[in-house]
């Protein structure tokens, strides 16, 4: 077992490339987290880490023995779960990545329900609008949107999300209800942009065989899915964004779908998860039960 904790523990420096965040991300204090992988290191017999004041590298034989660590680490997780058949007696943490609105209108909402069946798991959800580094964070699993680059990763479709347009009924009495497309030249749109090759400042919609993109001028640009509809609730300008985000706020009025036969290009939406020879039964009980729910709000 001193063993197999040491392994964790350089996986994890190893992963994040610092003491400091693989001590965070295991809830030790650093200088344990530096005195394993230095114990280690001692009865290997040789160096798996470039230490310098700045970042921490693998050696070459550190590469070696971190690709070897990982699998044993899962086949270890494997092992203790073999025999396990009650739900009660699947036990450790899951962690996965997924956006805002994915997470706080469909996941969290259902996740009492999976949690009470077990009660030993752990989930630590994150949600961001970038795009995480699932091996090097230490993620199980994440669920993003929009076409994948090739990665190595294994892929699961989940289906597709449709996208509409919104607005705020105050912007609406203010600026009017645009009814076709050359209405859009007296508007502002909401500009979304985490970075260079994510940036959203252009009306799109589908015309039957394409994506035809409008230029818009805007007064707001946002980098995350929070403040982008906080923004247009605010009335600051038109956003177009999945339907699972919006149509609670339709319902209540807070929010008006507009433009309805010109919405954005539906969006793929995929389940992706590192290529590992055996997957822990507690992953892979989570990842079904997560495929199954967010497929009943897609397409």
């Amino acid at each position: 077992m001193e063993n197999t904790d040491a392994i964790k523990r350089f996986v994890r420096v190893a992963e994040l490339g610092s003491f400091t965040k693989a001590a965070d991300a295991l809830g030790l204090p650093k200088a344990s987290v530096s005195l394993a992988v230095q114990q280690l290191e001692n009865r290997l017999g040789t160096q798996l880490l470039h230490r310098t004041t700045r970042k921490v590298q693998l050696t070459p034989d550190g590469q070696i023995f971190y690709e070897r660590g990982k699998d044993v680490l899962a086949e270890m997780d494997e092992l203790d779960s073999l025999f396990q058949t009650e739900d009660a007696s699947i036990r450790g943490l899951i962690r996965v990545d997924m956006s805002y609105p994915m997470a706080h209108n469909i996941v969290i909402p259902h996740l009492p329900e999976f949690l009470d069946r077990y009660p030993n798991l752990q989930v630590d959800l994150c949600s961001t609008d970038r795009q995480v580094d699932l091996i090097a964070e230490g993620f199980d699993c994440v669920i993003r949107t929009g076409k994948l680059q090739d990665s190595g990763l294994i892929v699961r479709h989940l289906g597709v999300l449709k996208q509409t347009n919104y607005a705020s009924p105050a912007y609406l009495a203010q600026h009017g209800v645009p009814l076709r497309l050359e209405d859009l030249s007296k508007h502002w749109l909401i500009h979304y942009c985490v970075n260079a090759a994510t940036k959203f400042d252009m009306f799109e919609y589908w015309d039957g065989e394409a994506c035809q993109r409008i230029p818009m001028p805007s007064r707001l640009s946002v980098n995350n899915a929070d403040g982008y509809q906080a923004a247009c609730l605010a009335g600051l300008g038109i956003i177009q964004a999945p339907l699972i985000g919006g149509a609670k706020l339709i319902a209540e009025g807070k929010l008006v779908e507009i433009l309805k036969d010109f919405g954005a290009p539906a969006m793929p939406l995929s389940l992706v998860y590192p290529h590992r020879r055996n997957l822990s039964k507690r992953v892979r009980i989570f990842m079904d039960w997560l495929s199954d729910l967010v497929r009943q709000h897609t397409q």
